[in-house]
């Protein structure tokens, strides 16, 4: 096909997609597109070099046919994370044509998963603040109660973890969340959960997994055009603020509420930030019915903003993001910070680390030794509180982490007696674990109640935070005085991340193969001892994992090296983890001593591994 043959096809795939368009604003948005890519410079004459104004016309359609070709080149693809992208027209961006045909592809699969059992399907939905957001809530809602399916719909923009809650408190057998989570403000998305008689076993309420991403991917395929599927103007029902109070009650069960726990609980001063994002109003909530009245929520990041105008990337992992947190709390002389992503699934912990004071450079609260833990220190403390929750009641109990957390996890539950399971990246897959009772992932998610929610939830993460800094402070300590005496027990595990952003996506794909054809022979110093392609799932210590792309490397001093591609964003991923020995013993002096040799050993790992991915 030549290019103009190409471009008069891709040109009526778009007027067709404008006539079956029910948002006017992205319709009109697809129209300018096409008059820009249908204009011809006024004056062109063939052969004749175009003049400045001339020029400048061709770029403009040039411009227009590759934005229309990117829209046009495939349906948004529906996977295990849902959907998620850009906002705008086209199928290959989130729109309301685009849920409409979720929607519906959505209500064919559980009609046909529920054929024939009486009452119908019972589907929960939920929506936070993001731009389109309440409006794909209700697209959905209209479309799965044409259908005869019944639709609870939660009262307002709320956290991720009340939609997850909601799904399990009331047996729905299908909840929908609209969020892109901590993506850019352009974005959203559209995740989906299973349970209720659809899955019963222990990924009942969970995320959605193969096969059945791929047999909803199938039907919303098979839907013809938006005008084909029917849409109830009512026949929904709107939750009120009793799930709220449901969700509250749940999470309170976590918390202590004895005299001396409430009197701790006061005793500790919280600077909290919902980065512009929905959970602000929940997580103050929680932590003031578990005594935690001290709180300082950052001003410039309270309310809901789908523009996220204080951040450059609403995702606590990002620098800068928690800026605004780290001053206020050195200001206020806080114990603790906790930070939410948008949709509050994910939590992120700072606290004042004396050995990362810096006696060069600007008066900051990074200075006077701020810093945000990372996502494996969290997840050992968390992990931690949740050994000393059983009470040595640990039968049948499991820690659980997927393949690029810390390996401490892992120590911890066999210094306790727990059972411990690794898993593959990814929450859908966490929360399946039987018997769990506490599952992370090094990405800020934690999973602290699984009896109520198989999801991240960053405000139970954040109570449970906040109850141990009272615990800690009570006696004395700090977060960072628990983190050395994990590290006494169990060696310092100390982990960093190694990423790079691509545009192309076919870029990722080769950087990965790259390292995966010529790994290197040493990191750090340390000879490569083990090379296993993930992709070829065939590592029997796996314990029969499913295969996903990616490469695990290790060395003869025990440092870990896994990457991979991200499964939300256009990036390479590496994951980094050495162990330094501490004796049991250790004095405050040695343990940062290992921790300084740690770190100069991940820095050097890091160099290596930037070398052979050639970024």
């Amino acid at each position: 096909m030549t290019g103009e043959d190409a471009w008069t096809a891709l040109e009526a795939r778009v007027q067709t997609w404008i006539d079956d368009d029910p948002d006017p604003q992205t319709a009109e948005e697809l129209r300018r597109l096409l008059a820009a890519a249908r204009q011809s410079p006024v004056g062109l004459e063939p052969g004749r070099e175009p003049d400045p104004t001339q020029r400048q016309a061709l770029d403009a359609r040039v411009a227009a046919r590759a934005e229309l070709a990117d829209r046009f080149s495939g349906l948004l693809q529906f996977g295990t994370a849902g959907l998620r992208g850009r906002l705008g027209g086209g199928p290959h961006r989130m729109n309301r044509a685009v849920v409409i045909r979720a929607a519906s592809g959505l209500a064919d699969y559980l009609i046909g998963e529920l054929d024939g059992v009486s009452p119908p399907p019972r589907v929960v939905i939920g929506f936070d603040a993001r731009h389109n957001s309440s409006q794909f809530a209700v697209d959905s809602a209209a479309v799965l109660a044409a259908v005869g399916i019944e639709v609870l719909v939660l009262p307002w923009a709320l956290p991720t973890p009340v939609l997850a809650f909601t799904v399990r408190h009331l047996g729905a057998d299908a909840g929908i969340m609209v969020t892109a989570s901590h993506n850019p403000p352009q974005d959203n998305g559209y995740k989906v959960y299973l349970g209720g008689r659809v899955v019963t076993d222990a990924g009942q309420g969970s995320q959605i997994v193969p096969p059945a991403d791929a047999a909803i991917a199938a039907e919303i395929a098979r839907v013809p055009s938006v005008a084909s599927v029917p849409r109830a103007e009512s026949g929904w029902t709107v939750l009120g603020e009793e799930i709220v109070d449901a969700y509250v009650q749940s999470v309170l069960s976590l918390a202590d509420r004895s005299p001396e726990a409430l009197e701790a609980a006061r005793r500790v001063r919280i600077v909290l930030t919902p980065l512009h994002g929905v959970g602000g109003e929940v997580a103050a909530r929680v932590l003031a019915a578990a005594g935690f009245t001290d709180v300082f929520v950052v001003p410039e990041q309270e309310a809901p903003d789908p523009d996220f105008p204080s951040v450059a990337f609403p995702n606590p992992e990002e620098p800068g993001a928690i800026d605004l947190a780290l001053g206020l709390a050195a200001d206020e002389s806080a114990d603790v910070v906790l930070a939410l992503d948008p949709d509050a699934d994910r939590c992120a912990v700072a606290t004042q680390d004396p050995r990362a004071r810096q006696h060069r450079g600007p008066d900051t609260a990074g200075a006077d030794g701020w810093r945000m833990l990372h996502g494996d220190e969290t997840g050992a403390l968390l992990g931690a509180a949740a050994v000393d929750r059983l009470a040595g009641q640990t039968q049948g109990a499991v820690l659980a982490s997927s393949i690029v957390s810390s390996r401490l996890l892992g120590r911890i539950a066999e210094h306790a007696g727990v059972g411990y399971a690794q898993t593959l990246t990814g929450f859908k897959w966490i929360s399946r674990v039987d018997g769990l009772v506490f599952g992370y992932e090094e990405a800020l998610g934690y999973c602290v109640d699984p009896e109520h929610v198989h999801d991240k939830d960053g405000i139970s993460a954040s109570l449970v935070v906040a109850t141990m800094v009272a615990g800690l402070k009570a006696s004395g300590h700090t977060l960072m005085d628990r983190l050395d005496d994990l590290a006494r027990t169990h060696g310092l595990h100390l982990t960093d991340q190694v990423s790079a952003r691509f545009v192309d996506l076919a870029d990722i794909g080769a950087a990965v193969g790259r390292i995966t054809t010529t790994p290197p022979r040493s990191l750090g110093g340390s000879p490569v001892t083990s090379v296993v392609d993930l992709a070829a799932g065939t590592d029997d210590d796996r314990d029969g994992l499913p295969a996903t792309p990616g490469l695990r490397m290790f060395t003869a001093d025990g440092t870990r090296v896994v990457v991979r591609p991200s499964g939300t964003e256009p990036k390479v991923k590496c994951y980094l983890e050495v162990v330094e020995p501490v004796a049991p013993d250790a004095d405050r002096a040695a343990v940062g001593h290992a921790r300084s040799a740690a770190r100069h050993r991940l820095d050097a790992v890091a160099a290596d591994v930037r070398a052979a991915l050639g970024i």
